[in-house]
């Protein structure tokens, strides 16, 4: 006579869904070895964990209601598929920790019940921790790279993830894809930190952990950004930095900015040009300063007629 899968449980035939996962849950912390020393303990709590693969699954629970663990593990005809066709017959995957962890989500769920040397966790409250007590995921951080415009302008970035999410059952969990919408706001700067609240993976006894996004600046082709101001690095020649020039910069917002540079260019010169950096993220009609740096070509070879050219205007 086959195993009677209900006894298991220690329910009666007539139990629905929520008894069995009661039954389980009940069972299987009584029994796991890891907190069970008794032989028998490891036998028991396999045996629990195949009543529940079975009576959990409504396909393997009509069968094995109708036929019992013969007609379930032998195979049964199939409904419409003629006298020869025949179910192939179910075999137990024999990891009941594996059943365990499904059940209760995570990689170590026993962990909130006990700690690494199998002694019950005491709360202060008399008792184990258990499944009444929530703790939350380490926060989960990645990074959000942003351009210069992005970071000018401000913009709205949409980002997929995946995540662990509860079924309505309260029991299972399955991946599903979200969207977070993310508000990028003028003047943000690298570092800035985006957080949202408990858009982590789900668990029956844990609080999602938050998603945090931290604002990474995408290298830029003309600027380099230092605080609210903008850095260019304008490439003229030595007879302009000498003598002055106009340098024509193209701004963030696409203006033309021509610049007069009227001193002596020198390398460590630099000229400011209020108004024109990043906005503000205080005030987005304020601004920092454009500083404009030089890098200054000398000739690889001079004439003879333009070295003594040279000699008579800058010596003495």
């Amino acid at each position: 006579m086959g195993q009677d899968y209900y006894s298991v449980l220690e329910i009666s035939r007539s139990a629905g869904d929520s008894d069995i996962k009661k039954a389980y849950r009940k069972l299987a912390l009584k029994f796991h070895p890891l907190k069970n020393r008794e032989p028998s303990a490891p036998h028991r709590f396999r045996q629990i964990a195949e009543a529940y693969d079975v009576l959990s699954d409504l396909k393997k629970k009509a069968t094995y209601d109708k036929f019992g663990e013969e007609g379930l593990k032998g195979g049964i005809p199939r409904e419409f598929g003629g006298e020869k066709a025949w179910t192939a017959g179910y075999v137990f995957h024999g990891d009941a920790e594996k059943t365990f962890k499904e059940f209760f989500g995570g990689d170590n769920p026993f962990a909130d019940f006990f700690s690494p040397d199998g002694t019950e966790v005491n709360t202060g409250f008399g008792g184990l921790r258990g499944r009444g007590v929530k703790k939350q995921d380490p926060p989960v951080e990645r990074d959000l790279y942003l351009s210069l415009e992005d970071l000018y302008f401000g913009c709205t970035k949409k980002i997929k993830i995946s995540r662990r999410v509860m079924n309505e059952d309260g029991h299972t969990s399955c991946i599903r894809d979200k969207i977070l919408s993310i508000d990028v706001h003028p003047g943000w700067s690298q570092g800035t930190r985006i957080t949202f609240p408990s858009e982590g993976d789900q668990g029956p006894n844990i609080i999602p952990a938050d998603i945090i996004f931290i604002v990474k600046e995408k290298p830029h082709p003309r600027f380099k950004r230092q605080g609210n101001d903008l850095i260019y690095t304008a490439s003229i020649e030595l007879g302009k930095a000498l003598i002055g020039c106009t340098v024509e910069i193209e701004t963030l917002d696409e203006r033309i900015l021509n610049i007069p540079i009227n001193d002596i260019v020198h390398p460590k010169y630099s000229k400011v040009v209020p108004g024109e950096g990043m906005k503000l993220s205080q005030d987005y009609n304020q601004r920092g300063d454009l500083l404009v740096q030089f890098d200054i070509q000398f000739p690889e070879h001079l004439a003879p007629q333009k070295k003594q050219l040279l000699r008579k205007a800058l010596l003495p």
